[in-house]
C-alpha cells in the first residue's frame, strides 16, 4: 500500500460496486426495472476492470480483493435483495431465507474463485460465476416487465429459479468463461456472423434476448455437465 495503487482498474471496480449500491437502493424503493439494469451495468464494469488490468499489467493483490467486494455487493446482495421485494417477500421466512441463500451461496463462491483462481480456475468456472447468476435475475426482471406491469409476487418459479442459481454457484459444475477464447487467433468466418445475429437480436427485443443469452448460459452448463457425467459413468462401465 506505501507503494500506492493502479487507479485505472480499481476506478472501473468502484464504478461496478455504485451501480450494485444503486441497484439495492432501486430494489429497496420498488424500482426494480432500474435495478435489474443497474446490475447489468455493474456486470459490464466487472468485465472491464480484469480485461484492463490484464491489458496494463497492474493486476495486484489490492484489486483482487477489492473486486471481490465489488461483486459481493453487486452481484450477491443486490440481486439477493431485489429477488425478495420483487416477488420473493410473500413468502415470509421461506422467501428470506431464500434471498440470504442466495447471497451467501454468492459469498462461498467468491471465496473459493479467489482461492481456486490460480490453479482450477484459470479459464472454466468452478461453479456457476456470480455475475452469471445475478443477470439470470436481473433479465428475469426486466423480461417480466416488458409483458407484465405487476411483479410476480409469490412466484414458485422464482422461488425455486433462485434456490437452483445459489446451489449451482457452489457446485463443481464446470461452466466456461470468455477467457477461455483467444481473441489472438484467427476464428471462422461463422463466429463473426454468429456475434452479428446476436446484436440483430439484441436490438430487436432487448429483454428476450438478454433474458435468452442468460438462460442459456444456464441451461448450457447444465446440459453440458450431465453430458460429462454421463460419458464418465459409461468410461467406468467399460474398465
Amino acid at each position: 500500500m506505501k507503494k500506492g495503487i493502479y487507479l485505472l482498474p480499481n476506478s472501473l471496480t468502484i464504478c461496478g460496486m455504485f451501480f450494485g449500491f444503486y441497484a439495492l437502493i432501486s430494489a429497496i424503493k420498488g424500482d426494480y426495472v432500474r435495478a435489474a439494469w443497474a446490475i447489468l451495468i455493474a456486470n459490464i464494469f466487472d468485465g472491464l476492470d480484469g480485461w484492463m488490468a490484464r491489458l496494463t499489467n497492474t493486476t495486484t493483490k489490492f484489486g483482487l480483493e477489492l473486486d471481490s467486494l465489488s461483486d459481493l455487493v453487486a452481484f450477491g446482495i443486490a440481486p439477493a435483495v431485489l429477488v425478495y421485494t420483487w416477488s420473493l417477500m410473500p413468502f415470509g421466512r421461506v422467501g428470506t431465507a431464500t434471498a440470504f441463500l442466495f447471497a451467501a451461496c454468492g459469498a462461498l463462491r467468491l471465496a473459493r474463485y479467489n482461492i481456486q483462481m490460480v490453479s482450477t480456475e484459470r479459464l472454466a468456472f468452478t461453479g456457476m460465476p456470480i455475475p452469471a447468476a445475478a443477470s439470470v435475475i436481473a433479465t428475469l426482471v426486466i423480461f417480466h416487465n416488458s409483458f407484465y406491469d405487476s411483479p410476480p409476487r409469490g412466484s414458485i418459479f422464482v422461488l425455486i429459479l433462485t434456490i437452483i442459481l445459489a446451489m449451482l454457484m457452489i457446485s463443481t459444475m464446470r461452466f466456461h468463461g470468455i477467457k477461455e477464447i483467444d481473441l489472438k487467433r484467427r476464428k471462422p468466418f461463422w463466429a463473426l456472423v454468429f456475434f452479428v445475429t446476436l446484436i440483430f437480436f439484441t436490438v430487436v427485443h432487448p429483454p428476450i434476448a438478454l433474458f435468452s443469452f442468460a438462460m442459456g448460459y444456464l441451461l448450457w452448463g447444465i446440459i453440458e455437465n450431465t453430458y460429462l457425467f454421463y460419458k464418465k459413468r459409461q468410461s467406468k462401465r467399460t474398465v
